[in-house]
């Protein structure tokens, strides 16, 4: 569907910037308002491996997270994006029959045999998933959105309506700021905290969510690798914390001995905006404006990108239809 309209989107994290190309691309007049530039977004912290975390409900993230999946896909064979497709494995600390509920969105899944499994693993899964290097990521998706006529403005929004002057639709792309702006008390933090080290050769991602010491991953890049982490629920600090960094490093090297001699590059910390669901529906603010709400993706960010971005676009075509 293509319509023409002006619409501004608050918040420039990977759901802003992608839900703002999509309605660039089908016809839209697009504005993103931001208090924070890309980088310095919890998109920016993100390791950035496919995979549904913290997202619910699992139909719509299935459905999401598929159509994400072939677009980045094809993103892999354009190195300017900064998106490579890799094969990882999630570790498993207890016997499952079962494959997981996303298993049918990826390509070379298998069940890993015991002798690729480390000490106190009992199973885990081989699949081949898209990885984003954020800062080049995000670089690509705005230098997209500017080359089809976007804008961006930095500036502190107070409000939804505060946006809406002279614009036919706002999508509000938030993250975890739609607590307040979006009055939704069902939003909340989950602190996560990474390291960022230089990469020692290493390929393959490692996922170890049921560590007993911890939530762990390993996520390689070109040049540097992504070590957490954390999942910690109502903490809005954003401040690393050394003694949690030295765990992770921990974690990370008795997984990967490799690691015990890169060098550590940066720690940081983002928020991601947990949400019993995720929020991607229709409303309207008190001047009438309609308002389309995309946030809520916990830790499923990037995973959920592309899908909920087509899915909002699609609703704010719908409402300029419905309101000429």
């Amino acid at each position: 569907m293509r319509a023409s309209g002006r619409a501004v989107v608050v918040g420039c994290g990977v759901i802003g910037l992608s839900t703002a190309l999509v309605l660039c691309e089908r016809g839209f007049g697009a504005r993103v308002v931001a208090r924070e530039p890309p980088e310095r977004t919890t998109s920016a912290v993100a390791a950035a491996v496919w995979y549904p975390y913290r997202a619910y409900p699992e139909d719509r993230v299935l459905r999401w997270g598929a159509r994400t999946y072939g677009v980045f896909r094809e993103l892999a064979a354009d190195p300017r994006s900064g998106v490579r497709l890799r094969e990882g494995v999630e570790l498993l600390r207890r016997t499952s029959a079962e494959e997981p509920w996303w298993w049918g969105a990826v390509s070379g899944f298998r069940r890993c045999q015991r002798e690729e499994l480390p000490p106190g693993c009992r199973g885990g899964y081989r699949f081949v998933a898209p990885v984003a290097e954020m800062p080049a990521y995000l670089a690509y998706l705005l230098g997209r959105f500017r080359e089809a006529g976007g804008e961006l403005e930095l500036r502190e929004v107070s409000s939804l309506e505060e946006v809406a002057g002279g614009a036919d639709v706002v999508v509000n792309c938030s993250g975890a700021g739609a607590r307040k702006l979006a009055g939704d008390p069902a939003v909340f933090p989950i602190r996560g905290q990474i390291l960022r080290v230089a990469n020692p050769g290493l390929e393959r991602f490692v996922l170890d969510e049921e560590n007993p010491e911890g939530l762990t991953y390993i996520v390689p890049r070109a040049k540097d690798c992504i070590l957490g982490g954390t999942a910690e629920e109502g903490n809005w600090s954003t401040r690393p914390d050394p003694v949690t960094a030295d765990s992770i490093l921990h974690r990370c090297t008795a997984l990967e001995p490799r690691l015990q001699e890169a060098p550590v590059l940066e720690h940081r910390v983002g928020l991601r905006p947990g949400r019993p669901e995720v929020r991607l529906e229709r409303t309207a603010l008190p001047d009438g404006t309609p308002c389309i709400h995309n946030y809520g993706h916990g830790g499923s960010g990037v995973t959920l990108s592309w899908g909920c971005a087509e899915e909002a676009a699609e609703l704010a075509a719908a409402a300029l239809d419905r309101n000429p």
